[in-house]
């Protein structure tokens, strides 16, 4: 747990696990033992706990509720976007469901998720790829089964239910979560498949929402930005993650940025690993981020993409796309002109 102890989360979230508890018979003192939420914590809206905290309500939800299949499943189901605020709020005001996952993604902290969600095509399919390597080991189930299941609860609520869910798919699955998943939003899950994921018809993810509203789009995309930057801030991750939007830029070593922020290698990265997370990791995240808006929003040629995010070579570039995105970076440009 000790590697997300710095990472602050919305305690909204940590509200929403302990009225679900309730529902099912357990009562607030055994959700919130040993986590250091208080009741006051859970009343105000505006209050942060790290994720540490918030893992130790799970693990507790877990104990406390050993042969419910497919809890974590069910849990998600009970957030919608007004749980999540201006976060989910930028969400419904978005053009497309597409347009929608960029911004979920782009804010994903101020949500609950703990999965590394991605978007990768799949023949005619919108594809959401969730990955929960980086949770620990007891809760990287039910925490995936609760993404995902967030996830779909929030497709159908930014579509009002008109988006056709084709296929919700999993690495691997106990025995007995595949039936009451499908009991609990309709949808048999397929197990044993290369990846957990949420498909959709691309021509869906491409469909105006009903609740897009051009006039709150950017206001909206503010107030989130601004709200991540005060979490993100607090941490030695986002700390790094200013330098690498700095000067230096991607090029920059782990010895610039550790002599930036006044620390030896060794201490960034044990500080790092702290957090849950390392140098490599953040420039390849940064490196994406920046690549997908590069791709999408220039005309800047591949090889120049390539240069600026610090690559030798295009084909580097090109394998680390295809490992980010499950497609060349040429053929996901295409994808967004279309």
């Amino acid at each position: 747990m000790a590697e997300f102890e710095s990472t602050l989360h919305p305690v909204a979230i940590s509200h929403v696990m302990v009225n679900f508890a309730a529902g099912l018979g357990v009562d607030r003192e055994t959700c919130l033992l040993g986590t250091g939420i208080t009741d006051a914590d859970l009343q105000d809206g505006e209050a942060l706990i790290t994720r540490g905290q918030e893992m130790r309500l799970v693990e507790n939800l877990i104990l406390a509720l050993p042969d419910e299949p497919a809890l974590g499943f069910r849990l998600g189901l009970e957030y919608n976007l007004a749980t999540f605020g201006t976060w989910g709020f930028a969400l419904r005001t978005s053009r497309t469901l597409r347009e929608a996952v960029a911004r979920a993604m782009r804010y994903l902290p101020l949500s609950t998720a703990y999965c590394h969600i991605f978007e990768f095509a799949e023949a005619d399919r919108f594809s959401i790829g969730m990955d929960p390597t980086r949770i620990p080991d007891h809760l990287r189930q039910f925490l995936l089964e609760r993404d995902m299941a967030t996830a779909v609860h929030l497709l159908k609520e930014l579509s009002l239910s008109s988006v056709d869910i084709l296929a919700l798919t999993f690495r691997e699955l106990p025995d007995g979560h595949a039936p009451q998943i499908e009991r609990l939003c309709g949808i048999a899950p397929v197990a044993g498949h290369e990846r957990n994921s949420i498909q959709v018809h691309a021509e869906t993810a491409d469909q105006p929402l009903p609740t897009y509203d051009p006039h709150l789009v950017r206001m909206l995309d503010d107030q989130c930005r601004q709200r991540l930057e005060r979490l993100q801030t607090s941490t030695l991750a986002g700390q790094v993650r200013q330098k690498l939007h700095g000067s230096a830029g991607l090029l920059a070593s782990l010895d610039e940025i550790a002599h930036a922020l006044g620390l030896s290698q060794r201490s960034l990265r044990r500080k790092l690993d702290q957090e849950g997370t390392s140098f490599r990791t953040l420039v390849e995240d940064e490196r994406r981020e920046l690549a997908l808006q590069l791709l999408t929003g220039s005309d800047m040629r591949l090889d120049e993409v390539a240069i600026h995010l610090g690559y030798t070579d295009t084909a580097s570039f090109t394998r680390a796309f295809r490992r980010w995105m499950g497609c060349s970076p040429g053929a996901y440009r295409q994808k967004q002109s279309s």
